[in-house]
């Protein structure tokens, strides 16, 4: 019996459509359900009540989040550091915005302070802050209607 010799193989187009429209959609659903304002949150901090809260007219410009909490411990890039030891975190951030030609006057100190820690504490983080040329500060508290 004969066989036919063949001319190699054959072939085959994949639409790669289906495939693309699926990964877009993934794309599309991460990007919408991922909410940036709770990135910088912290559950260790329960921030204040307040009937003057409100929230921020608008976003912060080159924003640092310090957290402080109840031990006065300061929680920085998701790591708690002492209070005293926050000045060399802070020497860092002034160098990194100094080299991208940013003055750190100009960047936005955003302090979460937990409501029963102490309000020396929070003194002594402002104090440290502006040591190291940071002028500007967004205190957080929570929105209490009840009063």
């Amino acid at each position: 019996m004969a066989r036919k010799k063949s001319s190699g193989p054959e072939q085959t187009d994949i639409d790669m459509t289906p495939m693309i429209d699926v990964t877009f959609q993934l794309i599309t659903f991460f990007v919408f359900t991922l909410n940036f304002s709770e990135a910088v949150t912290d559950d260790r901090i329960q921030l204040p009540m307040s009937q003057l809260a409100k929230p921020a007219e608008g976003p912060a410009t080159n924003p640092i989040t310090l957290q402080l909490m109840t031990n006065g411990k300061v929680i920085y890039a998701g790591e708690p550091v002492a209070l005293q030891d926050i000045g060399g975190y802070l020497e860092n951030e002034k160098r990194v915005m100094i080299s991208a030609s940013k003055e750190p006057s100009s960047a936005t100190v955003i302090v979460r302070a937990d409501g029963r820690s102490n309000t020396g504490d929070v003194q002594d983080l402002i104090k440290v802050c502006q040591e190291k040329g940071f002028e500007r500060f967004v205190l957080r508290a929570e929105y209490d209607e009840s009063r």
